[in-house]
């Protein structure tokens, strides 16, 4: 080979070197702000799990007794899910036409029809249902109840309670791999379970350390990474999703409450109730850096990722200043104001 074409091939891995050590920086910005009307029946302001659906270009938004739908690519009322006393987290299963609420205040999981967006059922679960995903490869949902420190197990088809899985800790949030696995955050414990979805047996339990109080997860399915931020310490932990070993930990600001995995551009997204965005870039499967932190609002702590755009929702509101304490909330956050509720949508 002349020495042109080596000294072509030497710069080509330089680049690319270069480019594996500084990813590119992330670019996110607010695009878009939609305020949106008070929740019917609702006395004050509670708003929780965004849930995006890309393929069908619909945002679902948890505002205490309804879930608002609206349109991923404007922010257009498409219509609401009502009913609820109040709601947290929603899961959709396209494939039988249906989407699931827990409504934590009532014990229980709607079931409600995604062309109508009518209710058409409800199932019992434990009080203090929160979470609730859908897992395709056994098609079933998981709702999980912190309280009882229980999943409760429905079959999407028919909307029968198939179980409910002692898990052994307080569940925050979960995420399935698609291939039998669920893996739950244990919030009180500071451990993730994997949970087989078929037998519902637990099969490994693993310590987030050296974070503590896991609350959101995401996964790289392909690479079988695990994304955990918690609370206290205050940080993101990536996990090997067979074997639980701790790969890389990163510092990030206070209240984590979801994150999100985005398999085309390789970033990881945490929000946080301080109003922060965090991303970091997965240079490879064993390798990560951080890349930004994005200043929201205070309160933007639930979040959702457009696979498709690659814009990211969050949704927060005005805050007045925190109820008295209680024995039962001896540490109360800032009460959210009726009728400020509002989505931010970033993306580059």
């Amino acid at each position: 080979m002349r020495r042109t074409g080596w000294n072509s091939m030497i710069l080509a891995l330089m680049v690319a070197s270069t480019a594996i050590a500084h990813p590119p920086e992330s670019g996110y910005h607010l695009l878009r702000k939609y305020a949106l009307s008070p929740a019917d029946g609702s006395a004050g302001e509670y708003f929780d799990y965004i849930y995006v659906d890309s393929s069908a270009r619909r945002v679902y938004l948890s505002h205490g007794t309804e879930v608002r739908v609206i349109s991923a690519d404007d922010g257009s009322l498409i219509g609401n899910v009502t009913g609820f006393k109040r709601d947290h987290g929603i899961a959709i299963a396209s494939e039988f036409g249906r989407g699931f609420v827990t409504d934590g205040a009532n014990g229980k999981v709607s079931i409600f029809d995604l062309q109508t967006l009518k209710v058409t059922g409800d199932v019992q679960a434990a009080p203090d249902a929160d979470c609730v995903i859908y897992d395709a490869a056994s098609k079933r949902v998981f709702a999980m109840s912190g309280d009882a420190k229980s999943a409760t197990v429905i079959d999407a088809k028919t909307g029968a309670t198939v179980q409910t899985v002692g898990l052994g800790g307080g569940p925050e949030f979960a995420v399935a791999d698609g291939k039998g696995t669920v893996y739950i955050n244990l919030e009180d414990k500071g451990e993730i379970v994997a949970l087989d979805s078929h037998t519902l047996e637990i099969k490994s339990r693993w310590s987030v350390a050296p974070a503590s109080a896991p609350t959101a997860i995401a996964m790289d399915r392909e690479h079988r990474r695990l994304f955990s931020a918690g609370r206290n310490p205050q940080m993101l932990v990536v996990m090997d999703a067979d074997s639980g070993k701790v790969i890389q930990s990163f510092p990030i600001s206070s209240g984590a409450d979801a994150d999100a995995y985005d398999p085309e551009t390789g970033f990881v997204f945490v929000s946080t109730r301080e109003g922060m965005i965090h991303i970091f870039h997965e240079d490879s499967p064993d390798k990560f850096s951080v890349v930004d932190a994005v200043r929201t609002e205070y309160g933007a702590k639930t979040m959702g990722l457009d696979a498709k755009t690659h814009n990211v929702f969050v949704d927060t509101a005005d805050f007045g200043p925190p109820p008295a304490p209680t024995p039962q909330r001896p540490h109360p956050q800032p009460a959210p104001v009726a009728g400020t509720f509002r989505v931010l949508v970033y993306g580059r």
